[in-house]
């Protein structure tokens, strides 16, 4: 299946890959730490708390450095090879440097479609435990479901009818002060109800003591109007959570909860497409990252690098957050602002394989 000298390069990618891996999940725990404390040291709580939520946020955090941490294992890799002087007991076996490139980036790939099936479900999971607990020390519950700075809006549609809610805020199982539009199929308003508060534990809201207006005049009612929604509690929190707590299948199903209920679904569709594309961004930086040590001095510094590493994962940060950015905003399509820097990076790719394959 594989020769020899194939399994050594993929066996010294994968420790390179997994020891650089583990570094910075070590310093992400070490950082986060110092956060936690500061967040609960005015709670009263278990003093492990803030170190057992610690290793539930870390997860995600490394998987979002990931791109980085395949830049930097390519380059350790390649700096041992040079060191050693392997990489022409490797050529003399019948290795050329496009055969090279090509075992690295099918190992990136294979790698990247085990992080975003098993580690990326896995870590997003834990984000959401971590999340969860957050919310329950928080002094200000209003951002586990406000879309804007006057409160919560949701717009439903049940048996023809459209409604526009309002709530200042949640708390617990109640929206506070709540203010009910109803329109009809025309989106003619039929009646407005006004109550202090309502129960959010099922999607059969059951309103007491309201005020219900109607053909412009106000009645106090005190019966029950039952009105059955789309939303329960768990619905409403996970429709403005930060999505990154959300797994592959939660975001495909948030993503059509926000298309059936009219919300742009931009950001969710960005942030699912990047997630599935990890695979080949892995492959790209790989690629890319094995091409530039092919050009480089083998005589380079560790240090040297380590920081050439660093600027690599900035510029392409940046690159993708401008992309991003743009497609959130509605500037450029989704799929435009996920495959543009994948563009830029497979044309410098392609452009580097043709010299090294000269060499």
């Amino acid at each position: 299946m594989f020769k020899t000298y194939e399994k050594y390069i993929i066996k010294n990618f994968l420790n390179k890959f997994l020891t650089i891996s583990l570094i910075f999940f070590s310093l992400i725990i070490i950082l986060s730490i110092l956060e936690e404390i500061s967040f609960f040291k005015k709670v009263e709580i278990n003093f492990l708390t803030p170190y057992l939520i610690t290793l539930l946020s870390a997860p995600i955090t490394l998987f979002e450095i990931f791109p980085f941490i395949f830049l930097l294992s390519t380059q350790f890799l390649f700096y041992d090879l040079f060191k050693k002087d392997e990489l022409n007991l490797l050529k003399a076996n019948g290795l050329s440097n496009i055969k090279i490139i090509k075992i690295l980036s099918y190992s990136s790939f294979l790698i990247g479609i085990f992080t975003v099936l098993i580690f990326y479900n896995i870590a997003s999971k834990l984000k959401f435990f971590y999340t969860d607990i957050k919310n329950n020390y928080s002094e200000d519950k209003r951002y586990l479901a406000v879309v804007t700075d006057s409160g919560l809006w949701l717009k439903d549609e049940v048996n023809e009818e459209t409604l526009i809610i309002k709530a200042n805020n949640i708390n617990d199982d109640y929206l506070v002060e709540v203010i009910i539009n109803i329109f009809d199929s025309n989106f003619n308003l039929k009646k407005t109800i006004q109550s202090d508060k309502k129960n959010i534990s099922n999607n059969l809201w059951k309103i007491q003591d309201s005020d219900v207006t109607e053909k412009n005049i106000t009645k106090k009612n005190s019966e029950t109007i039952i009105l059955q929604t789309n939303f329960d509690k768990e619905k409403i929190n996970s429709l403005f959570s930060n999505i990154s707590t959300l797994n592959l299948l939660e975001l495909l199903n948030l993503k059509k909860d926000y298309e059936n209920l009219g919300y742009s679904s931009n950001e969710i569709k960005i942030h699912l497409m990047s997630i599935l594309s990890t695979p080949i961004l892995y492959s790209l930086l790989t690629i890319l990252s094995a091409i530039i040590m092919f050009n480089m001095s083998k005589n380079r510094s560790l240090f040297f690098h380590v920081i050439f590493g660093v600027l690599m994962s900035v510029i392409i940060y940046y690159m993708n957050f401008i992309f991003n950015s743009l497609g959130n905003n509605g500037k450029i399509s989704a799929i435009t602002s996920i495959f543009m820097p994948f563009l830029c990076i497979s044309i410098i790719a392609i452009i580097g394989l043709v010299k090294v394959n000269e060499k």
